[in-house]
């Protein structure tokens, strides 16, 4: 097969959650442990970092990434999804593994493939921990598909395990509580493994303390461990002064706080939860003797995008008239987009939306703003949600616009439609996004 019939092959020979949703998630990890064993358990030959969490596990991901490539250590990132190229989910210092990785993996796996019969997501993982293996990376940082516990990569035994939030989603697959979801998502809790929690949450907080003392495991919130005394967002970077908390000098016996003016080309304001959860990572790993000076780190906050080809986080598609897209499509991400909006000055919104079939609509369209002009629309792939029904929906919750056959001619329609003093947003979910970057 060639590189476009190896990926049909990945994509129609088994389920894949992005596409077709619940049927494709596995309720154990059998497949993955039986296909790393035929592959010589690729897993256990490279160190790495395990990144959970709802919402900001991407993000952290690339920017821990970026900082250990940036320090000089050879460095494997694998995250999900992806936006337009399947190689972006796998990745050495920031560069996407081959066309002929991926077909030669196929090609020299489709026996075990047609016995075991793993998922789209088992087989692109077992691909992931291979060329990391083979290539010999000094460290990967590994994101969590779905969940944790059963994740397909669960199989690692990571240096450190960072969790950066609890929130609503996937609750058909993760429990309908938060404590249910959070009990999921620290199944990546391994014994004795150092664990950072990005955010302090009172209603789940003893789910991920009593684990990691089940695990004999140090817990820390990164939350509580560093403080943004300010705050400056620009239209192509942002600027935060982080600075230690009373608590962190305390354990780290330093006699003075230390702070981090840091300028950030991932410009959200969320992207400030993010960073103190990367600054207690990077404490964690500096304590396990990896070198990262201050320059290493700051050098690299202000070049993630450069550094890993990170898109889609709040980023500018085109200027006049202004538009942006963000993959949020939880009701904490978009919370959060809603924060960023409100920092943008303009005198009119347009909002291009679509969402997912199994997403809860009820609880994300009452945070959107009434007085928008919508574009709805459905994300190219079988789970997304017709524009009729996204448009019907929305309606009952007073947000008015009209339903389009395509996002990129909803984009077109609202671009055409917004003054260059408005202000032209696009998002609802991961595969609207990916097809306007």
């Amino acid at each position: 097969m060639n590189y476009e019939q190896t990926i049909q092959y990945l994509y129609t020979q088994l389920p894949m959650f992005t596409r077709d949703g619940a049927s494709a998630f596995k309720k154990d990890l059998t497949n993955t442990l039986e296909l790393c064993k035929r592959l010589s358990n690729p897993q256990h030959k490279f160190k790495s970092i395990h990144v959970g969490g709802t919402n900001g596990k991407g993000s952290t991901s690339h920017m821990l990434a970026a900082i250990l490539q940036t320090a000089g250590y050879k460095t494997g990132l694998y995250t999900s999804p992806h936006l337009k190229d399947f190689r972006e989910r796998i990745r050495i210092n920031g560069q996407m593994i081959s066309e002929q990785t991926v077909i030669d993996f196929v090609e020299d796996h489709r026996a075990n493939f047609d016995e075991i019969a793993p998922s789209f997501f088992e087989m692109t993982v077992a691909l992931a921990f291979d060329v990391f293996a083979k290539e010999k990376v000094d460290i990967a940082v590994i994101e969590v598909g779905l969940g944790g516990r059963l994740d397909s990569t669960n199989v690692i035994s990571p240096l450190l395990s960072v969790i950066t939030n609890i929130g609503w989603d996937h609750m058909n697959m993760l429990g309908d509580t938060l404590q249910l979801i959070a009990g999921e998502k620290a199944g990546i809790i391994k014994p004795g493994v150092p664990v950072i929690i990005g955010e302090q949450q009172p209603e789940v907080a003893n789910v991920f303390i009593d684990k990691a003392a089940q695990a004999n495991s140090s817990i820390q919130f990164a939350s509580e461990e560093w403080d943004v005394k300010q705050i400056k967002g620009e239209r192509q970077k942002a600027k935060g002064s982080v600075r230690e908390s009373l608590d962190i000098k305390i354990k780290h016996k330093d006699s003075i706080l230390k702070t981090y003016d840091l300028e950030l080309d991932l410009t959200g304001s969320y992207q400030l939860k993010n960073v103190k959860t990367v600054l207690s990572a990077v404490n964690e790993l500096r304590g396990q003797g990896f070198v990262i000076t201050d320059e290493h780190l700051e050098t690299a906050l202000r070049r993630v995008k450069t550094l890993t080809g990170l898109h889609g986080r709040w980023e500018i598609l085109s200027q006049n008239p202004l538009t942006i897209c963000d993959t949020g499509h939880n009701p904490d991400g978009v919370e959060e987009v809603m924060k960023n909006i409100a920092s943008v000055k303009y005198n009119h919104l347009h909002m291009v939306i679509g969402m997912v079939n199994d997403k809860d609509t009820g609880k994300v369209l009452p945070l959107l703003p009434k007085d928008a002009t919508y574009y709805f629309c459905k994300p190219d792939i079988p789970r997304g949600l017709s524009a009729e029904s996204m448009k019907a929906q929305a309606q009952a919750h007073g947000l008015i616009g009209e339903a389009y056959l395509s996002v990129k001619e909803a984009l077109l329609s609202a671009q055409k439609n917004a003054a260059n003093d408005d202000l032209v947003f696009v998002g609802g979910s991961t595969f609207v996004v990916a097809e306007v970057v």
